[in-house]
Parts: structure tokens; sequence; C-alpha cells
């Protein structure tokens, strides 16, 4: 599945979650991630960040396709990282 996460969290643990998500998807911009893991990657990347965000405080937003047959990647300015998936 194709997966693309976006995270709003706390300064002290921002860091947490920007090295679990780094662990398991490519890294676009500040707090965004995009990438295609299997299920049980998916369930894994889950599992890691419900255990460090505080749920009252930080939020994830995970958006999921199953293909990206009919997808389209429109892009305007200079990425602040390179970019590791293109499509």
């Amino acid at each position: 599945m194709f997966v693309i996460l976006v995270y709003d969290a706390g300064v002290k643990r921002d860091p947490k979650i920007l090295k679990i998500c780094r662990k398991y998807l490519n890294w676009v911009q500040n707090s965004v991630f995009e990438g295609e893991l299997t299920e049980g990657k998916f369930k894994a990347l889950q599992k890691e960040l419900g255990r460090i965000i505080n749920k009252k405080e930080d939020y994830i937003i995970m958006y999921t396709w199953a293909t990206l047959r009919y997808s389209e990647r429109i892009t305007l300015g200079s990425p602040k990282v390179e970019e590791g998936f293109i499509f």
C-alpha cells in the first residue's frame, strides 16, 4: 500500500516521531512522509508511534491507497530534502 503521513507534535516528541517515520517512509518535508509499505510494516509503524505520542497534544494523519494507478503528484517550489520516491 502507498502511505502519506503528516503529523503535528510537541517539541519533545517531534524528533522521536521523525526518527520512527524515517525508518518506514521517505521524508518529503517537515512532518510529511510518503512511501510503500506492507500491511505488516504499516501496523508496526502505527504501533511504534502509538507508544510515544501524547494523544491529547499530538496529531498524526495517515492516508493510504491500495494502488497508485490513478494518482498524480504535483509539486511547486523547491523540496527541503532530496526526494527518495517519485512516481
